[in-house]
């Protein structure tokens, strides 16, 4: 009867006591799929605290509402055609909105907007726009999170990016919505260009419904450099019904940018992203452009080298010194989120990714095959402050082989969660390596970085006899970060 009562307890709504994370842990009651469904496409909390979870299934989405409680309420299907995918969302108030494109043949995309009211419990579907398309795809050249559909701050806009995709001519379009009708407002195509090649960047949309896109522009060909210097510059564009104006944002003398992300406060656009002064791709340091979105005009912009807080945490400390000494410049590292405060600060962080191959042997005579591997290793933690300076930058020595992490800003703490082995190593010299050993078992950790750059380790869970979360797919609303486990029978944690 105790062992009943125990597991009666674990699986219900309670709090975690094993952990060392100042957030608090919850867990909800299991739920079971009563039908196959692929991973997490999107989740979104409201303001009354139901949370809305859309995942595919086989010509259909599937969606799930639960409680405040995280208790399973409500499961649908909303039927897709045979060759409708899902690309991306946003969402606002009580409604997830997730954008799907279909592909009726070769050329043809149909574009449009399953918007879900997690409240009512209801949902609309409607047609965006078709496109043509004569080479490639209609969204190409784009971040490692893809940024092509945003929403305005005050969810009453959202842009949709795409390449207008013509067969000799560079052009682009974006598309916006009045978000409560997802009735067109206005379409505009910009950088037009029958040789030079664009690659977009970012997008936003403001509160006016202003569109602002950045991208970089090819002077001859796609090469990075052209005779030692970028063969580049980049494009701010600001597109309304009525008008549409661009200026160059030109990079120092020597400087090189693989790709800048944008962050919109108020009338003020933030462009960051990290500098190099031996070849695009590489980091040396952070960048940082300040924009007046009325006159379309720079306030200023900063470059800042890398502190040697980055380096001490990968490198022992003479090394650390030795690189810092000559700011030795980090390459194969992707931005993966960029993070406002309430104070105008942003935090940015980017992950280093790069593939190897490993050759098996299956038998005899060197009989065997090349494996492809993924790393996905150490983390890059920049806090640039209101003026575009870097604050302080630190980084988390990881070692991985898939997508494996998560970021959020909670009262005044910037948190990273991960997996990583169940006990972390420390270093004679004090650094921590966030790796799992082999054959060992994995736990679920909050790195987690106050407001001086000052960082700490804890533990969330050990994963053994516990459900397995990936942080990588779970989300941040609400003063709440939440994660669904893996399996048939699922349930949430949730972090607040």
């Amino acid at each position: 009867m105790k062992k009943i009562i125990l597991i009666l307890i674990i699986i219900s709504f309670s709090d975690f006591y094993s952990q060392t994370t100042k957030l608090k842990v919850s867990e909800s009651a299991e739920f079971r799929d009563e039908k196959r469904s692929e991973g997490v496409l999107a989740l979104h909390t409201t303001p009354s605290g139901k949370t809305g979870l859309i995942r595919a299934s086989k010509k259909s989405f599937l969606v799930d509402v639960f409680d405040k409680n995280l208790n399973q309420t409500h499961t649908e299907l909303i039927e897709s055609s045979k060759k409708e995918y899902f690309f991306e969302y946003v969402t606002f108030g009580d409604e997830i909105k997730f954008i799907t494109i279909e592909e009726p043949s070769k050329r043809e995309r149909i574009v449009y907007c399953i918007t879900y009211n997690i409240e009512k419990k209801s949902f609309n579907k409607k047609e965006l726009f078709k496109a043509n398309v004569e080479k490639g795809g209609l969204f190409t050249g784009r971040n490692k999170r893809s940024t092509n559909v945003v929403i305005s701050p005050n969810g009453q806009y959202i842009a949709i990016a795409t390449d207008n995709v013509k067969k000799n001519l560079n052009s682009y379009l974006v598309h916006v919505f009045d978000a409560s009708t997802m009735n067109l407002v206005f379409k505009k195509s910009y950088q037009e260009h029958e040789d030079n090649y664009f690659e977009p960047n970012d997008v936003a949309v403001d509160n006016d419904g202003n569109a602002f896109t950045l991208g970089k522009l090819f002077t001859v060909g796609k090469s990075q450099k052209k005779d030692g210097e970028a063969n580049y510059e980049f494009m701010l564009y600001k597109l309304s019904k009525n008008d549409t104006k661009n200026i160059k944002i030109k990079l120092e003398e020597g400087k090189h940018v693989a790709s800048l992300r944008m962050v919109l406060v108020q009338n003020r656009l933030n462009i960051l992203g990290f500098y190099s002064e031996e070849r695009a791709g590489r980091i040396k340091g952070g960048c940082n452009f300040n924009i007046d979105t009325n006159s379309l005009t720079i306030n200023n912009s900063k470059n800042t080298p890398l502190p040697k807080s980055v380096y001490e945490d990968l490198f022992s400390e003479a090394k650390a010194e030795r690189l810092d000494d000559k700011k030795k410049e980090f390459k194969a590292y992707y931005v993966d989120y960029v993070i406002p405060d309430e104070k105008g600060n942003t935090f940015v962080l980017a992950e280093e990714f790069y593939v190897t191959q490993q050759y098996v042997m299956t038998g005899p005579n060197g009989a065997g095959y090349y494996q492809t591997i993924y790393h996905y290793d150490d983390i890059l933690v920049l806090k640039f402050d209101v003026n575009g300076d870097i604050a302080w930058g630190r980084s988390i020595f990881k070692k991985a082989n898939a997508p494996s992490y998560n970021a959020f800003f909670k009262d005044d703490q910037l948190h990273v969660l991960l997996n990583s082995g169940k006990n972390l190593k420390e270093k004679s010299d004090g650094r921590t390596k966030v790796k799992k050993g082999f054959l060992e078992s994995t736990a679920l950790y909050d790195i987690n970085f106050k407001n001086n750059g000052e960082v700490s380790y804890d533990k969330i869970q050990d994963n053994k006899g516990n459900n397995f979360y990936h942080p990588y797919y779970g989300t941040y609303n609400a003063g709440k970060f939440i994660l669904m486990s893996w399996g048939r029978n699922k349930q949430f944690m949730m972090l607040e």
